[in-house]
């Protein structure tokens, strides 16, 4: 079975931390990109972070900079987002998605478009409020 598994969303006050992560089952990461992306309610998808596969590129939108880290986990397969000062306005629900790397192409190339991801995890609600 090929599929994206995400953990880790949960309620937290403003200010708090949440980290999510998200796991490759029947496929390696080795040759993928993995981004992360959030929906609210009546919104597009907005791209949030992305890291590359053998660049090892790391992308940010503006809004998280400073207060999100994206990281790999080689051995298990599994990228994180460490989601730190969090304000009400990162509620939404987060997914994780693959695209595909491979050493002739390029991440630099609308890193953080969701168009440019085939493969989606099933999302995880963040809800950041009082």
């Amino acid at each position: 079975q090929v599929q994206l598994v995400e953990s880790g969303g949960g309620l937290v006050q403003p200010g708090g931390s949440l980290r999510l992560s998200c796991a490759a089952s029947g496929f390696s990461l080795d040759n993928y990109a993995i981004g992360w992306f959030r929906q609210a309610p009546g919104k597009r998808d907005e791209g949030v972070s992305c890291i590359g596969s053998t660049e090892g590129s790391i992308y940010y939108a503006d809004s998280v900079k400073g207060r999100f880290t994206i990281s790999r986990d080689t051995v298990n397969n599994t990228v994180y987002l460490q989601m730190n000062s969090l304000k009400p306005e990162d509620t939404a629900v987060y997914h994780c998605a693959a695209r595909f790397t491979p050493s002739w192409s390029s991440l630099s190339m609308e890193p953080l478009a969701p168009a440019r991801y085939a493969r989606w995890s099933q999302g995880t609600q963040v809800t950041v409020s009082l």
